[in-house]
């Protein structure tokens, strides 16, 4: 690679991977500042100690989040209120973790924001001519229903844990008021900062920066216990490099030939099958890239791309960085879900809500 290509390359990766760090750094001071803890038990509180609807408003949650503020925040900042929640009532947590990792990717096609393959299929589509409310014309109908496919399936799969009463337990032990209060303020700023327009590692950083000033000043020893994900960056990092390289040494050509041409039925279910494939391959962003290059002729083609490398990737743990996050929370929440476990659950899933999606965006064109 020349030093251009590494330099654009960079530009459009670095990003995301600061992104990545910050909003990590977030979560995991809000965790030990108690903010979760605190959530979790309001949220018990409104479920008025019926599972099923608890259980309801953890989904809810994760939609709203997902759809606002990215499929991201979601993965890293609910999945440990679901886990905490979970356990405060007594009942199990894997059905409240599976609905935050699930909804994290499935529920991140209505908006641009959702998802930064959203934003970077955005571009192609005022090149297009069709803009915002073309991409908004066309994502709808596949955005409802992979989510209501995803949590249809959740609560057939999961039914008998999510049967019967729990009782409240007591308040959460006291934090310190003042960092659980600038966490907290932290982590509500950051839901308008992503929606403003505004590059989502720049206000991420800030929360992370004022966050870690905070701990300094109140409790110094707390910084031991965050842990950054280094190596799930340079992992990544190695994704885009080689993807980016193999684009320039024949893949293009290939994957042109992969998913054909057309904008009818079968020609979009084509190109949604091979977007999931190749996002559990290798990871939905570099999944993508490679892939709008020869999809980028026809907005519905790159809706329907854009189908198979959001709602797709559930298969693989690096399929999305989401999942990547998300099966970071659950380690840090003490909660070990199998590879194999995750596999075939999520194929399952995949199976339906890209099938779902995929028919419905053919039904509105």
């Amino acid at each position: 690679m020349t030093a251009a290509e590494l330099v654009d390359l960079a530009a459009r990766v670095g990003p995301v991977l600061a992104f990545l760090v910050a909003i990590t750094i977030v979560a995991e001071i809000a965790d030990l500042a108690g903010v979760f803890d605190v959530a979790a038990h309001w949220a018990a509180r409104a479920g008025r100690r019926r599972v099923w609807a608890l259980w309801l408003l953890v989904v809810a949650l994760a939609c709203a989040s997902t759809i606002v503020l990215s499929l991201d925040t979601t993965a890293v900042l609910l999945t440990p209120v679901a886990i905490t929640v979970a356990r405060q009532v007594g009942v199990p947590p894997l059905p409240f973790a599976m609905a935050t990792l699930w909804l994290a990717n499935t529920a991140s096609m209505l908006l641009p924001v959702s998802n930064l393959t959203n934003l970077l299929a955005l571009h192609h589509m005022h090149l297009l001519g069709v803009g915002q409310s073309g991409y908004l014309r066309l994502a709808w109908a596949p955005a409802i229903a992979a989510i209501l496919a995803t949590v249809v399936l959740l609560a057939v799969r999961h039914r008998r844990s999510l049967s019967g009463r729990y009782e409240l337990e007591a308040a959460p032990e006291p934090h310190d008021r003042v960092l659980l209060a600038i966490a907290a303020l932290c982590c509500v700023a950051l839901g308008p900062a992503f929606v403003s327009g505004i590059v989502p590692a720049v206000p991420s950083a800030v929360a992370a920066a004022v966050l870690v000033v905070t701990v300094l000043v109140r409790d110094r020893s707390l910084l031991h216990r965050v842990s950054v994900p280094w190596r799930m960056v340079i992992g990544v990092s190695v994704l885009f490099v080689v993807v980016d390289l193999a684009l320039s040494h024949g893949l293009r050509e290939a994957l042109a030939s992969l998913v054909g041409t057309g904008t009818g039925a079968a020609a979009l279910l084509r190109v949604g099958a091979v977007g999931a494939v190749a996002a559990n391959a290798v990871n939905n962003l570099p999944a993508y890239l490679a892939l709008e290059s020869v999809t980028s002729d026809a907005p519905v083609r790159l809706v329907a791309l854009l189908v198979g490398v959001n709602v797709g990737p559930l298969v693989t743990v690096w399929a999305s960085l989401a999942t990547l996050l998300w099966r970071q929370r659950c380690r840090s929440a003490d909660l070990t879900v199998s590879t194999a476990y995750l596999a075939r659950e999520g194929a399952l899933c995949a199976l339906v809500a890209v099938g779902a999606a995929l028919g419905a965006l053919v039904l509105v064109t």
